[in-house]
């Protein structure tokens, strides 16, 4: 159906529930659902008060009295358009998030193909299907009301998130009902106009068993990373923009015994976490008009250790938090779990070197790299490979601090082989000839045999 006569639909539906019209005959209104409009004002309130399932089926009843008995529109131009039930689903959603949801965003939320939405201005607006990047041909209202739109659309988000943004305030993260992620900037910091992106994420939990179907990992290292889980190895996850950190952490964290008690910190709650009973989820508050009250990652990883975790699972680190997340795994809360943005597992060291001096600059670096070194376990290093496939790239043991430098024990690293192409990657993660020092965690949970 093209998108104009879809348009034209949209925009006939909406003024009908502007005005309170139902467009049913008084004795038809009970088979409508409308039995309690009999006036316009009546209807006004009737859409008003409505449930949202009970709102979608209005507007479903609203198109179907456009609709002949074929199901094609007449529209005002003449031609007879035939209205297929996928255009039905698209007309209903686009009118529903223009009055209770998030406009033309709702159907786009809706197609679980579309791992990411961008919108530069209310123009632009570009998703992330299947791995590539494509424009979409809609546009958030049109040249005189565009820029209202989608201010419109900013300000239910962050109504829904309780979050808030203004001129004095123009940049928000925050997150939507189904856990997607959105970063927020107003204009005339945009200068294109408001940009909104949104990373979504599945409604289905992801566990290991979807990975392996990804290629991201292999069963074997699956076994591998359960069993050093489950031994309460410190185990950091670095990657780059988009390599599917926190997608990965998710995972991993399904591998934490049913019977221990977690604590995860986010800045925006996206974790999906099954099977443990002894969940507290702390989430970060940003500051409000007068710059207070903000609660940071730094603040709850403090307030958790007197919560008495089993472990502790920081979404990502980004700051000054760093030391507090060291100090916390190096004081007896083993098994704990967090991401961070690197090229590689090497440069991971550097960042958080730099990151725990943001927060203690007085510190010797000597001093940085022993907490380091002591702290952390192994990190997995993951990576966004040329065809947009996300895979596991480097599993790397740390071993502790010599002579003023982290040592590092790498035990996997991905190889491609002769399958390879430029439009597919094709390998596997290989084992080094290193063995793994660090057993003894292995040892005390009863796990004799060598698994790496």
């Amino acid at each position: 159906m093209k998108q104009k006569y879809i348009d034209e639909i949209v925009e006939r539906i909406c003024q009908m529930i502007k005005t309170g019209d139902t467009q049913i005959d008084t004795q038809n209104k009970k088979e409508y659902g409308f039995e309690k409009a009999f006036t316009k004002s009546e209807g006004t309130q009737l859409y008003r008060e409505a449930s949202n399932d009970k709102y979608r089926m209005y507007i479903c009843n609203l198109l179907d009295g456009l609709l002949d008995e074929n199901g094609d529109y007449i529209a005002y131009d003449g031609n007879k358009v035939y209205v297929s039930p996928e255009d039905k689903v698209t007309i209903i959603e686009r009118i529903f998030g223009a009055y209770r949801g998030l406009g033309v965003l709702e159907p786009i939320l809706l197609d679980e193909e579309i791992t990411e939405i961008m919108i530069n201005g209310p123009k632009n607006i570009f998703v992330e299907k299947k791995g590539s990047i494509m424009r979409l041909e809609q546009q958030i209202g049109n040249d005189e009301t565009g820029d209202a739109e989608i201010r419109k659309i900013i300000h239910r988000i962050v109504d829904m998130c309780g979050r808030e943004v203004n001129e004095s305030k123009p940049i928000v993260d925050a997150r939507l009902t189904d856990g997607s992620r959105v970063n927020i900037v107003l204009s005339p910091i945009a200068m294109n106009g408001d940009t909104i992106t949104i990373r979504k994420f599945s409604k289905k939990p992801m566990d290991i068993e979807r990975l392996i179907a990804y290629g991201s990992i292999t069963r074997e290292i699956a076994n591998i990373l359960q069993k050093l889980v489950r031994a309460k190895y410190n185990i950091f996850i670095s990657g780059g923009t988009g390599s599917g950190k926190t997608t990965f952490l998710n995972a991993l964290s399904n591998y934490i015994p049913s019977d221990e008690r977690v604590i995860t910190i986010e800045d925006s709650a996206e974790l999906q976490i099954n099977g443990i009973n002894n969940l507290v989820s702390l989430e970060t508050k940003q500051a409000n008009a007068e710059g207070k009250g903000a609660i940071t990652i730094k603040d709850l990883i403090k307030s958790s250790l007197r919560m008495r975790p089993d472990r502790i699972v920081v979404g990502e680190v980004r700051g000054e938090e760093a030391l507090d997340m060291l100090q916390a795994m190096n004081t007896g809360h083993d098994g704990s779990l967090s991401t961070g943005h690197s090229n590689s597992a090497k440069d991971m060291l550097s960042r958080l070197e730099t990151m725990v001096l943001q927060g203690a600059s007085g510190l010797p670096l000597d001093a940085v790299k022993q907490q380091i070194g002591s702290a952390l376990d192994l990190i997995v290093h993951l990576s966004r490979m040329r065809d947009h496939s996300r895979k596991v790239v480097e599993i790397t043991e740390v071993i502790g601090c010599k002579n003023g430098e982290i040592i590092l024990n790498p035990l996997y690293k991905f190889e491609e082989d002769e399958k390879s192409t430029f439009e597919k990657v094709s390998g596997s993660l290989i084992r080094t000839e290193n063995k793994m020092k660090k057993d003894y965690k292995l040892k005390l949970a009863g796990i004799k045999e060598v698994i790496i």
